[in-house]
């Protein structure tokens, strides 16, 4: 059996390698690599993010990957973010009252958490949305989170007529009192705030989740 092949972005944000190893044992081909035809060619793109929101928009920019997705998901070709590479799907980003512009797939604001004690760091259990296939058989399990800010308010609006594929899925969170989330299925695009390649053996059943959807 041919195993689906996923390319992870390589933009220069990141926990690449760890990334690649994750998606790998779960019977993915992972190239990792910033080639544009590349991303497009592959039956996944899985796109990555670590540190601030404007530095890894200008590190998308620069290789045009926003076009890329954008592309991609005209397409109907699935596309996985992960961490800021959630993020950046939104429409804008505030950090330390800089404001940048994000990739716009997601209307939303990415902003500072609203909890005591910041950054959220560690493990933490989600509330995972009705009928989602991500976190299929392990709904309950606990993920790990490294991040400073998310999105605090979800505003994407569908009606009868958006295909039951296309109805946005949203999975929650919550740290300190403050809600945000955790993450979101919408048609081909997926993306989660945690971090699935060091969530043990649940983040390794969700990227195979996804890996399975692929084909």
């Amino acid at each position: 059996m041919t195993r689906p092949s996923v390319v992870v972005l390589d933009y220069g944000s990141g926990n690449l390698r760890s990334a690649v190893r994750a998606v790998e044992r779960v019977g993915a081909s992972v190239t990792l690599t910033g080639d544009l035809d590349a991303a497009m060619e592959a039956d996944g793109l899985l796109v990555p993010g670590v540190g601030a929101y404007a530095a890894c928009m200008g590190g998308l920019r620069a290789i045009r990957g926003e076009r890329v997705i954008g592309r991609r998901l005209a397409g109907g070709r699935p596309v996985l973010g992960i961490c800021v590479g959630m993020q950046i799907l939104f429409e804008r980003g505030i950090e330390h009252g800089v404001e940048t512009e994000g990739c716009g797939e997601w209307p939303g604001v990415v902003e500072r958490l609203q909890a005591p004690i910041v950054p959220h760091m560690g493990w933490n259990t989600v509330e995972a949305s009705e009928g989602s296939r991500l976190f299929a058989g392990i709904e309950d399990e606990r993920f790990y989170f490294v991040h400073s800010y998310g999105v605090r308010d979800w505003t994407l609006v569908t009606n009868d007529r958006t295909p039951d594929a296309y109805q946005p899925r949203v999975t929650w969170a919550e740290h300190g009192g403050d809600r945000f989330v955790a993450a979101v299925e919408n048609g081909p695009l997926c993306a989660t705030q945690f971090h699935p390649e060091k969530s043990g053996d649940a983040g390794s059943q969700l990227l195979k989740n996804w890996v399975t959807g692929l084909v």
